[in-house]
C-alpha cells in the first residue's frame, strides 16, 4: 500500500484540527495536505486507487522536501511524513475531525464523494468542499448534516497562495465558520467569508477577467504575453489572466465557465478558443501546452 506511517497524537496546539483528511490527491489536494502537515496536523490523504495514491504520495513528498530544503519549517522530513497516511480506503477518514474534498469540479462526482466521506465521519466532524464554483447549498442538500458542511476554497498553487475563501451555506453552523476562520489563519493564510452564490466572489471575478482575456486573444487584439503584461504592469496583478488559466488548467476553467454560464447568463459563455484548446488536449501547464508552452 502507498502508506507513510501515521502516529496519532493529542489535538493539535497550532489552531488546526489534529486529524485532517483530504479526498483527492491531485495538485490541489496534495497542496492542501501539505499545508495541514506544515501546520502540525496528522493528515490522511485518500485517492481512488493504488496508482493514483502513489502519484499523490509523490506530489506531497516533493512538496515536503521543498519546504524542508528552503527552511519553511522547523521540522524534519521524517517529522512531517510521520504524520502522513496516503491510501485509497475511505475508512481512513473514520477518526478525522475535518475532511476536505478536492476531487474534480464535476457536480455528480463531488456529490458521490461527499456522501461517501460523510458516511465515514463522526457526527461532530466537519466536512468541506474545495469547489470553486458549485453551490454549497446544492451540495449540502445531498448530505445528512448540512450544518457541519461548508466551502473551503483554496487557491492554486496552495503553498504560495495566501487566500482561502470560506463559503457559508444557508445551513452551515455559524460556529463552524468561526472554527474554519481559525483553521485558515493557523495555516498562515487569510480567510475571506462569502455567502453561497454562483462562482462565490473569487471565481466569479477571476473567470470573468480570464474569459475576456481569451476573447481578446481570439480577436487578435494582442498576444498572450502582451495581454498578461498589461494586467501585471498596469494593474499590479502578480500573474496575467492567460498564464493563470494555464496554471489552473484550461479544462478546469472551462468547467467553471460552463457552470457560471448556466447560472448567470451570456457574459460567462466560454469562448470558442477555450473550447478548441481543451478539445485538443492543450490544458495548460499540466499538459505542457496551453496559451503558453511549459517545459517543467
Amino acid at each position: 500500500m502507498s502508506i507513510v506511517g501515521l502516529e496519532l497524537g493529542d489535538r493539535g496546539e497550532n489552531g488546526v484540527p489534529d486529524r485532517v483528511g483530504v479526498l483527492g490527491g491531485g495538485r490541489m489536494g496534495a497542496g492542501i495536505a501539505h499545508a495541514f502537515l506544515l501546520a502540525g496536523a496528522h493528515v490522511a490523504l485518500v485517492e481512488r486507487n493504488e496508482a493514483e495514491a502513489d502519484a499523490a504520495l509523490e506530489r506531497v513528498l516533493r512538496a515536503v522536501t521543498a519546504s524542508v530544503t528552503r527552511g519553511a519549517t522547523g521540522e524534519t522530513h521524517e517529522d512531517l511524513t510521520g504524520r502522513l497516511h496516503v491510501g485509497w480506503d475511505f475508512a481512513a477518514f473514520a477518526d478525522r475531525e475535518l475532511v476536505v474534498e478536492a476531487v474534480p469540479e464535476v457536480r455528480a462526482l463531488k456529490i458521490d464523494a461527499l456522501q461517501r466521506v460523510e458516511a465515514m465521519l463522526g457526527s461532530d466532524a466537519a466536512l468541506a468542499s474545495n469547489t470553486s464554483s458549485i453551490s454549497i447549498d446544492d451540495l449540502a442538500a445531498q448530505l445528512e448534516r448540512p450544518a457541519r458542511f461548508l466551502g473551503l476554497h483554496f487557491f492554486n498553487p496552495v503553498p504560495s497562495s495566501n487566500l482561502v475563501e470560506l463559503v457559508a451555506g444557508t445551513g452551515t453552523s455559524p460556529e463552524l465558520i468561526v472554527d474554519a476562520q481559525a483553521w485558515v489563519s493557523a495555516l498562515g493564510k487569510t480567510p475571506i467569508t462569502v455567502s453561497d452564490a454562483p462562482g462565490f466572489a473569487s471565481s466569479r471575478l477571476g473567470v470573468a477577467l480570464g474569459l475576456e482575456a481569451i476573447r481578446m486573444l481570439e480577436d487578435g487584439v494582442a498576444s498572450a504575453e502582451d495581454i498578461d503584461a498589461a494586467m501585471m504592469l498596469g494593474y499590479k496583478h502578480p500573474v496575467g489572466p492567460l498564464r493563470l488559466t494555464d496554471l489552473v488548467g484550461l479544462d478546469v476553467r472551462l468547467g467553471i465557465a460552463e457552470y457560471l454560464h448556466s447560472q448567470l447568463g451570456a457574459r460567462f459563455e466560454p469562448p470558442a478558443l477555450l473550447r478548441r484548446l481543451v478539445a485538443e488536449g492543450k490544458l495548460g501547464r499540466k499538459s505542457g501546452q496551453g496559451f503558453y508552452t511549459w517545459t517543467d
